[in-house]
């Protein structure tokens, strides 16, 4: 069993920083991406930022250059650093992996955390 675990999310005023982090356990290979998804009241959800196992990342227009995704070495830990924050950011951050559960099969499972809350007040 897999486990995505986000944390550091809170209340921050507008130009202000937060990093969150994302921690997945359990059963796990390899994976493929893990990225952070995040979604505002009334909107869908949409991709923010994403990392491949062979540490490339690319992120969505809105934030590039404000947010950095990065990996800890080794583990499946990964963080969201948030800078320049703005009111249009606030939302419910989630991470996403994409991991091989199986010892010897290319398949990539899809495992989502739970979530946490960013709020940017202006």
């Amino acid at each position: 069993q897999v486990q995505v675990v986000e944390s550091g999310g809170g209340l921050v005023q507008a130009g202000g920083s937060l990093r969150l982090s994302c921690a997945a356990s359990g059963t796990i290979f390899s994976f493929r991406t893990i990225s952070w998804y995040r979604q505002a009241p009334g909107k869908q959800r949409e991709l923010v930022a994403i990392i491949d196992d062979g540490g490339g990342t690319d992120y969505a227009s809105s934030v590039k250059g404000r947010f950095t995704i990065s990996r800890d070495n080794g583990k499946y830990t990964v963080h969201l650093q948030m800078n320049s924050l703005k009111p249009e950011d606030t939302a419910v951050y989630y991470c996403k992996g994409d991991f091989r559960v199986q010892l010897g099969v290319d398949r990539v499972y899809q495992y989502w955390g739970q979530g946490t809350q960013v709020t940017v007040s202006s």
